[in-house]
């Protein structure tokens, strides 16, 4: 027996020696691949400096970099994943998740359309301004070196969207109505008014009086007489020729190769494989069982008419809209600080970085969503919890506590600044967001301000329920218009008719789901497994269950596929037991 126990202990060990040795080799020949990929993705073919010029999107330069991208995702699939470690094997399935979105949105024509309802490349722009870090006299002529190149840049964007005016690539007419204005805001007399002027607008104590003056002035001209200039081109080509020639259909399934694209796109944003009448299914089983929640609302407000003449009411009732734009700044604020003593009892962990509450930009407000967290890599810049001011009287307070608990705490900020901070993980590990992770944990943080004594108010509750049901419409109007042939107008009456968002949110909202196909549905998918991951350790672990840690092995990989998260919190209950 003694002896026998020996031979198998030796044949065990040299056993998991060689498969730990195998896993080592295969990681480290990942890490070697990874390491090459993730540096060529940060410094595209066919590009300048990144650092004084905005990347090349010639027909040539696209086309190389899609090649690049392709082979790129070859070797990665050329890796034996059942030999990685875990880790490994979950930094694998993110740098291919991003790879072969790149890969499949230049097969579909993605770079025919790069714009959507809510914006496109000439507002993308703007975010330049405060993500560029501006930490010496060189960073700041880098910055108006960059500046210069915005007319190159426009004007091969714009030969794009030529092209897919000639090819059948465009986005629908009917949502695009007022697009124009998001390109006239950044038309301005003064250039010092532009939002491109604002990193000069106070100087900086490593940059001397002579060199800020030379700086201000070189900028001003730049604006003036090259960006300014490039906005008005683009503005008289989107009014005089794109617009009026957009298609009239509004579904994707109507663009070439339509059905394809949209399944695509629907596993690309809830990293399931689910067909859109699977999704519409689920998302009217959800309206269902969310509209007999507020109707048991409504009747404890004691109200007496209709559910439809009670979303009137709120609609149209002024208590319950602010009349200031501080005044709702202020409220967003209050609740952000009410939540932040609350995380204790959730979460073990927290970030370092905070988060601060502003409003949306003046000049993308109009045809903005409601509110949005706006995070950043920088480690010398806070997020920002967006609240947008625009319109007020179609703001309502009562949805604004589910809002901010969606995008401030303990939704995206949370999730996003930890994913930041996570250690021994490549850097792309960290900045790459799946929608299905991301926003149904936004919205799961939306119902966790139950258990943390949010929505005491009614008609706040009512607000929370109104949200969640946005989000389960979602599932039904994005399938049945990309898919099922729904008319614009047939998606506003539905969302109209099931959730308490102002006519003109219905209409933003509805817009921005016809030309971003599919994103919309990863909310409530992915809400819906969290809740359901949740629902599944409470019932195993009965008394043992925490739920710090089942937050923390929620959080703790950053951004994953709904598969791994699956399997990752399965794993831990399973240590549990």
């Amino acid at each position: 027996m003694f002896l026998g126990g020996c031979a198998a202990t030796s044949g065990t060990s040299n056993q998991g020696t060689a498969v730990q040795a195998t896993t080592q080799s295969e990681d480290q020949r990942f890490t070697q691949v990874a390491e090459r990929v993730w540096e060529g993705m940060q410094n595209p073919v066919g590009s300048e400096d990144s650092d004084t010029a905005l990347p090349s999107m010639t027909p040539e330069a696209v086309a190389a970099r899609a090649e690049q991208q392709r082979a790129w995702l070859q070797e990665l699939h050329a890796i034996d994943t059942d030999a990685l470690s875990r880790q490994q094997y979950i930094n694998w399935r993110m740098l291919t998740y991003r790879l072969q979105n790149d890969v499949d949105s230049y097969d579909f024509n993605e770079h025919y359309m790069p714009l959507n309802a809510e914006g496109g490349f000439h507002s993308s722009l703007s975010f330049m301004v405060r993500n560029t870090a501006l930490r010496s006299y060189e960073d700041y002529q880098n910055y108006v070196a960059k500046l210069a190149t915005v007319p190159r840049y426009m004007a091969e964007q714009t030969a794009w969207l030529e092209r897919g005016l000639a090819t059948g690539y465009t986005q629908p007419k009917a949502a695009m109505v007022g697009f124009e204005d998001s390109i006239a805001a950044f038309i301005v007399q003064d250039p010092r008014d532009s939002v491109f002027f604002q990193p000069l607008l106070k100087q900086p104590n490593f940059v001397s009086d002579a060199q800020w003056a030379e700086l201000q002035t070189q900028a001003a001209q730049v604006i003036d007489d090259a960006v300014i200039p490039a906005y008005q081109q683009y503005f008289d080509f989107m009014v005089m020729e794109y617009l009026p020639n957009c298609r009239e259909s509004v579904g994707a399934s109507e663009l070439p190769n339509g059905m394809a694209y949209y399944q695509n796109r629907i596993e690309h944003f809830t990293t399931l494989s689910l067909t859109p009448q699977q999704i519409h299914e689920r998302g009217l089983a959800e309206v269902a069982r969310i509209r007999a929640e507020m109707e048991e609302v409504i009747d404890s407000t004691g109200f007496a008419g209709s559910f439809d003449e009670f979303v009137e009411f709120l609609r149209t009732d002024p208590r319950f809209y602010p009349e200031t734009a501080e005044e709702l700044l202020k409220e967003a604020s209050y609740i952000s600080k009410r939540m932040d003593g609350e995380l204790p009892k959730f979460f073990k962990l927290l970030p370092r970085k905070p988060y601060g509450v502003a409003p949306v930009p003046s000049e993308i407000a109009p045809k903005y969503t409601t509110g949005r967290y706006a995070g950043t890599n920088r480690d010398d810049r806070a997020g920002f919890y967006w609240v947008n001011t625009y319109a007020l009287d179609r703001r309502p307070l009562y949805q604004l506590e589910a809002l901010t608990l969606h995008e401030a705490v303990p939704g995206h900020h949370l999730q996003n600044a930890l994913a930041g901070e996570m250690e021994g993980v490549p850097s792309y590990r960290q900045r790459t967001y799946i929608s299905a992770f991301g926003e149904g944990w936004g919205l799961y943080s939306e119902w966790l301000g139950l258990e943390a004594g949010f929505y005491q108010d009614p008609y706040s509750n009512f607000g929370r329920l109104s949200y969640e049901m946005w989000r389960a419409a979602r599932l039904v109007v994005d399938t049945g218009m990309h898919a099922m042939g729904w008319t614009r107008e047939e998606a506003m009456d539905f969302m109209a008719s099931n959730t308490a968002l102002s006519l003109h949110n219905v209409r933003t909202e509805i817009d921005r789901y016809i030309t971003w196909p599919g994103q919309a549905l990863s909310y409530k998918l992915g809400e819906m497994l969290i809740r359901s991951l949740r629902r599944e350790a409470e019932q195993i672990l009965g008394g043992k269950f925490d739920i710090r840690e089942f937050h923390y092995q929620i959080l703790k990989n950053g951004s994953i596929p709904l598969d791994v998260l699956e399997t990752e919190i399965r794993t831990w209950i399973n240590s549990q037991t």
